[in-house]
């Protein structure tokens, strides 16, 4: 393990990676005033102000701020709209064209979601190419969303955004070390790391690419695994890494931070009101990593599933992360095969393997015939079925009986008229019943042909369809999340009202319908 630490430190230097952290937050920024603003909900949500940018110079906004605030008179209201402004680019006022099918209306959305920012604009961080965006309100390139909006973009030939994308990535691994959530200074966690998978896509199209992206990857790898020669059977977590009873190494979430998130500043701090057994910053860390997941938020992070305030997502190894790190291990050990790394490769094949086996052993409920979560500090199996097990599936993990036991499993509680639900608990939620989403229709379709089980795979693919098209057809656009146990009404839950666009339901929903043409 010394010796590959040393390659990687050799390939980070040459590619110029310089783990330089994430800086000038809005709560770092604004203080006392992000939170008079966020605690008086001036605004519908905790994002908007976030997302907002100083209209004139910061510093005399905030002397200005605590200089008058004390008055009687103090509009904070008219404060705050004669010294910020909402940042917005790209095409604003888009309207459906009704006459368009829904290919047509997706290939119309790819230049209305695509932003050019190259330099920072309040907490946004500007990147050197243009990207898509997810759509409604958002104008960063959020991590995971990106890669299950390419396959969009590659079902229309769009590989030069593909390319702008994945080389996105690559410029915020050089400039943090990690790819955020999204290119905006409150994020200092990442997401679901999928950035392996984005450059197996591009290298379809440019082989070279696992070989261009190698100091990346492993950079990539290096923030997850941070922290795996501390770990110890006395403090078996460190940061994302957990030493397990055995001896392996799995991953968890996690973030650098123990502070209400700026973008949910109110709401974190009145969830961790609600615990009052806990320590607040436990609470706002768990919260944090719960965001990190993509999964924000789910009963699969709760000890209660109707209590947020229960919120325990650091104590728990997540079956897809772990999955998806298996994916990373196996993608750096095919790029350093390329390059002739035989004995390099050989390691992270191992390393792989010996995660792989990790999974089946901790993650792996025999009495249900599904992957599960892992509580590692009660030392038990979360028992809860969720989407997040056709991880599994999608990169190759399970073997042929258990994914056989998975599909029965899929077929008979996940599966519902309108494609998979997230999870079997109706808790309010947004990724739990009755809510589906695109990204868990992609992998469970992909992952379930990957197993010979085709027939499953199609109904659930034509079920999703049947869902998108439904309420394109009836309102004229695509949407974040679906309810597809009652298809048509509406999906609930989340800290922000339902977002039109979608990037990912456009890439997923595109890609599905591209293969009936062939």
């Amino acid at each position: 393990m010394q010796n590959i630490k040393k390659e990687l430190t050799k390939k980070l230097q040459r590619a110029q990676i310089n783990l330089t952290p994430v800086k000038d937050s809005p709560d770092e920024m604004l203080g006392e005033l992000l939170q008079d603003v966020q605690f008086r909900r001036i605004f519908p949500d905790g994002i908007t102000f976030v997302d907002m940018v100083p209209a004139k110079n910061l510093r005399k906004v905030l002397r200005a701020y605590h200089k008058h605030r004390q008055d009687p008179t103090f509009d904070l209201a008219d404060f705050v709209q004669s010294n910020f402004m909402a940042y917005m680019t790209g095409k604003v006022n888009y309207t459906t064209n009704p006459n368009h099918t829904v290919e047509q209306h997706i290939q119309e959305l790819w230049d209305v979601l695509t932003r050019d920012v190259p330099k920072n604009k309040g907490s946004l961080i500007g990147l050197p190419y243009p990207y898509v965006v997810a759509g409604g309100r958002f104008i960063a390139q959020f991590y995971w969303d990106s890669y299950f909006t390419m396959q969009g973009l590659a079902a229309s030939g769009r590989w030069d955004m593909i390319e702008n994308m994945v080389k996105n990535s690559a410029f915020m691994i050089r400039k943090f070390g990690y790819i955020p959530n999204g290119n905006r200074t409150y994020f200092t966690r990442s997401q679901p790391p999928v950035f392996a998978l984005m450059v197996r896509l591009l290298a379809q199209k440019k082989p070279r690419a696992l070989i261009k992206y190698l100091p990346h990857l492993t950079a990539e790898y290096a923030f997850w695994m941070k922290g795996a020669r501390q770990v110890t059977p006395d403090k078996p977590a460190h940061r994302r890494v957990v030493l397990m009873p055995n001896g392996a190494i799995l991953n968890r979430y996690f973030d650098s931070k123990t502070t209400p998130r700026p973008e949910s500043f109110k709401e974190d701090v009145d969830t961790a009101l609600g615990a009052p057994n806990r320590t607040a910053s436990r609470v706002y860390l768990d919260l944090r990593a719960g965001a990190e997941s993509g999964w924000d938020f789910s009963s699969r992070w709760l000890k209660d599933p109707m209590d947020l305030s229960t919120i325990h997502t650091t104590d728990i190894i997540p079956v897809d992360l772990n999955c998806l790190l298996a994916e990373l291990e196996e993608t750096i050990a095919d790029a350093c095969l390329a390059l002739k790394q035989h004995r390099v490769a050989g390691s992270y094949r191992r390393l792989a393997e010996q995660r792989r086996q990790a999974i089946s052993t901790y993650c792996w409920d025999d009495a249900q015939g599904f992957f599960v979560d892992y509580d590692f500090v009660a030392q038990k199996q979360t028992g809860h079925i969720t989407g997040a097990a056709a991880f599994a599936l999608f990169t190759g993990v399970a073997t042929q009986d258990q994914a056989d036991r998975m599909a029965v499993v899929i077929k008979d509680k996940l599966l519902q008229p309108g494609g998979l639900v997230a999870s079997l608990q109706q808790t309010g939620q947004q990724w739990d019943w009755p809510n589906g989403w695109a990204p868990l229709q992609w992998v469970a379709i992909k992952g379930l042909r990957a197993y010979g089980h085709a027939d499953l795979a199609d109904t659930i693919k034509q079920r999703w369809i049947d869902c998108n098209l439904k309420t394109y057809t009836a309102e004229g656009k695509l949407v974040e999340k679906y309810n597809v146990v009652n298809p048509g009404d509406p999906a609930g839950g989340g800290e922000y009202l339902l977002q039109d666009g979608f990037g990912w339901t456009n890439g997923v929903l595109l890609a599905l319908l591209k293969e009936n043409d062939h």
